[in-house]
């Protein structure tokens, strides 16, 4: 008796034991249950709550249906500004087939001796770094213009020059050998350009030429940078009644510009102006130093002393409909408006180029007319 009383106690024993050791298992596992069961918002572990598809689904559907800040509506000086801003960057950015292309569409006359094209604004002829250019597109626009032939050995050279912000016409030679001829007639006075720019002021007389010098300054300052300035060759003698002639600078570039009022009104002029050199920078630094009367979004040489956007009167701003704090995105406004290659075998070629969008928005605000528009009335 006592024999079976000593297993049962044992039996009993080893069931406390047994039970002790699954309990704690079994009340784990329905802690595991029960945490599995609650939402997990992370506020007793610490941890992130883990973020599902449709919880992200409605958090950007919720941002795109929150009203957006009303934005300012823009003039429409600012638009074209902008545009234009937007158009010269992609032109600069994009494969060259595509602007070469472009340059396709512009073609404004062409032989078998060269290509006449309306150059786009903001685009450089050549581009050292690398850039997309007028000569780096060259060769997919000679194919383009040879009928895309897998055999096609006709070439395309720039001539002459034009800087990135003038837009208009531009010449293309078939051949070095006629790039040599077109430069030849060029220094022989044989290539009249004209050109049209809207300038911030009237030139006094309408009509002259200046025949002033050119060479390249350094203006110090907190910003030291280097402008082309006048190197004149005579000055106001010490007495006031005349004038001194002054030797000239072995540096300095000659620079001869003809110029001609075409109309003015609201404080500024449509001139048309005949370089007969080639300086570097000559129309403006002509217009801005010699005359005063700067090109219309010419930052460079409105202010000698300092690098910044040009000083518009309030006036000139009103008509514009722009802000001065707005004014850096003004392009300059000098359109190659036409060139003539007097001289050749055949008759004289002359060619113009249609005036641009942003150019005659300007100068319907200024209410300044051309000269065709004046003959129609």
């Amino acid at each position: 008796m006592n024999c079976c009383r000593r297993i049962a106690c044992r039996d009993f024993a080893s069931g406390l034991v047994a039970f002790s050791r699954v309990k704690p298992l079994t009340h784990s596992r329905s802690r595991s249950h029960a945490a599995a069961a609650k939402p997990a918002t992370g506020s007793d572990t610490g941890e992130k709550p883990r973020l599902r598809a449709i919880d992200l689904a409605r958090k950007v559907q919720q941002e795109k249906s929150k009203p957006q800040a009303e934005e300012l509506p823009l003039s429409g000086q600012q638009k074209r500004v902008m545009e234009l801003k937007r158009f010269s960057l992609q032109l600069q950015h994009v494969h060259p087939n595509v602007l070469a292309k472009h340059l396709h569409r512009g073609v404004l006359y062409q032989d078998k001796d060269v290509v006449v094209i309306n150059k786009p604004y903001g685009v450089p002829v050549r581009d050292d770094s690398g850039g997309t250019s007028i000569a780096s597109v060259l060769p997919v626009l000679s194919k383009m213009m040879d009928g895309m032939k897998v055999k096609s050995e006709t070439q395309l050279f720039p001539c002459l020059k034009l800087e990135k912000e003038i837009t208009g016409v531009f010449m293309l030679a078939r051949s070095e050998k006629i790039v040599e001829h077109i430069l030849n007639l060029n220094r022989n006075n044989q290539v009249e350009r004209k050109y049209w720019v809207i300038t911030v002021g009237v030139p006094v007389p309408s009509e002259g030429v200046i025949d002033i010098p050119i060479i390249e300054r350094e203006v110090t300052g907190s910003r030291p940078h280097y402008k082309m300035a006048l190197s004149p060759l005579f000055r106001m003698n010490d007495a006031g009644d005349g004038m001194t002639k002054v030797r000239a600078h072995r540096q300095a570039q000659p620079a001869m510009t003809k110029y001609r009022v075409l109309d003015s009104s609201s404080g500024c002029s449509l001139v048309e102006l005949q370089p007969f050199t080639g300086g570097k920078h000559q129309m403006r630094v002509h217009m801005a130093l010699a005359l005063t009367c700067p090109v219309l979004g010419d930052h460079k040489y409105s202010d000698w002393n300092k690098l910044a956007p040009q000083k518009l009167p309030e006036r000139v701003l009103d008509k514009l409909g722009l802000e001065q704090r707005k004014i850096r995105y003004l392009p300059l406004h000098v359109l190659a408006r036409q060139m003539t290659l007097l001289g050749t075998n055949r008759a004289d070629i002359s060619v113009s180029c249609p005036i641009p969008k942003y150019f005659m928005q300007t100068l319907n605000r200024l209410h300044l007319t051309f000269p065709d528009e004046k003959d129609s009335k």
